[in-house]
């Protein structure tokens, strides 16, 4: 995100870049794992405030448009069949929060500051709830979604919302190292894996889980990359897709 004078803050603009990009770059053979930056002294301030003005004047139909286009967007990031990593540094606040709660691994600053913040502005934080729900349950965001405090990483990390928490001058070689480890994985195994998460959590029951789960593991052996990498283990060598 590039956008440092209003704190990589949203308007519809970037909404839609980030969906387009993320759409783009799902159905791109060639990218192996996506991290997700913002430019400057903060990862998102949220909402931006000339967007938010606008919006007073916006009827309730637009707004709720403007409110699917931003869980679009989430949704793109949460879909995504590629591993996605949250540089966060600065703050992550409001809709920043939701981007660390769609990804799949959050890296953060060990000053960065996070913040369900939509309460202090008579609005409520709606359209990120299923994807932090997921991230940290409904015990953990009743409390902070009612306070709308601002809270630290090491908090942040706690409540599982973030992964990683380093000096700010170590970010880029933590994540170096987590890319490091994408490499030697195979690239449908990761989405498979992704998707495995998603489609049991969401089962019904115990027996659809189980159902899920088996089916899952069958298509994925028989895949040309479960064939090369088991062959690989047997034969002990690297597989095929090894730090390509």
């Amino acid at each position: 995100m590039n956008r440092p004078d209003v704190r990589n803050a949203f308007n519809a603009e970037l909404i839609a870049r980030l969906r387009d990009t993320f759409v783009a770059l799902s159905a791109d053979d060639g990218v192996r794992s996506i991290v997700l930056a913002g430019e400057g002294k903060t990862f998102s301030g949220g909402a931006d405030i000339a967007w938010m003005r606008a919006a007073l004047e916006l009827s309730e139909a637009e707004n709720i448009r403007d409110a699917e286009a931003m869980a679009a967007m989430l949704l793109a990031i949460d879909r995504c069949p590629k591993p996605v990593i949250a540089r966060v540094h600065g703050a992550a606040l409001g809709g920043g929060c939701g981007l660390v709660a769609a990804a799949d691994i959050v890296v953060a600053a060990d000053d960065a500051l996070f913040g369900f913040t939509e309460v202090k502005l008579g609005i409520i934080p709606a359209v990120i709830s299923p994807f932090v729900l997921a991230k940290i349950g409904i015990s953990q965001a009743r409390a902070l979604f009612v306070t709308g405090e601002r809270f630290g990483a090491a908090h942040a990390q706690r409540i599982g919302l973030i992964h990683h928490v380093v000096p700010a001058a170590d970010l880029d070689a933590r994540i170096a190292t987590i890319l490091d480890e994408f490499r030697t994985a195979a690239p449908s195994a990761i989405a498979a894996a992704k998707a495995v998460v998603r489609d049991v959590a969401g089962a019904a029951s115990p027996a659809e889980a189980t159902a899920l789960s088996a089916r899952a593991i069958a298509k994925q052996r028989t895949t040309p990359e479960g064939q090369e990498g088991l062959r690989a283990f047997l034969e002990r060598r690297s597989a095929s897709w090894h730090d390509t």
